[in-house]
């Protein structure tokens, strides 16, 4: 087991695994990662990435006082922006799935936050850090060589959406 550097202090993340209906059925969008990327090269994810400051910090703050301004939904503005960068599209109706906690090969401690939205707008258009793109089915979703986890997550939001517990 790899041992944390530090034990507060976390890398933060967010995932959005993005659905739209579509003749009938309900499909959501995968991406291919680039072979460059360190992490999962080839592999299949959803758009996501790490949280910054710059985020939140150049907002108008929720709250200010001289000991801690504090600004409200700065993960929604991250998760908002990945899915701008990397994919180009705009989304709607985001909910929260549930988190993941692990250490980095590097030591570093870090929490990814899963997310599900609606598709609103746009047409997919891929950074460099993706190759290949793909609308698929809950179903499908042994078609692919998904990231661990993303098929469990792909399958819970399915089974969210359908009302089902």
């Amino acid at each position: 087991m790899i041992e944390p550097k530090e034990k507060e202090l976390h890398r933060i993340a967010v995932t959005g695994i993005i659905w739209k209906e579509e003749g009938g059925a309900r499909t959501y969008l995968i991406t291919k990662r680039a072979p460059h990327k360190k992490a999962w090269p080839g592999k299949w994810t959803v758009p996501g990435g790490g949280m910054q400051v710059d985020d939140y910090i150049n907002e108008e703050k929720t709250f200010a006082n001289e000991e801690s301004p504090q600004w409200y939904n700065a993960v929604e503005k991250t998760l908002r922006r990945e899915i701008r960068e990397e994919v180009g599209l705009e989304v709607s109706d985001i909910g929260y799935l549930l988190d993941v906690a692990f250490i980095r090969p590097d030591g570093i401690p870090a929490i990814v936050l899963s997310f599900y939205c609606q598709y609103a707008s746009g047409e997919v258009a891929l950074d460099e850090d993706a190759t290949e793109y793909a609308w698929i089915t809950a179903a499908e979703v042994g078609d692919y060589e998904l990231i661990q986890g993303i098929d469990h997550e792909i399958t819970l939001v399915e089974e969210r959406l359908a009302g089902r517990p």
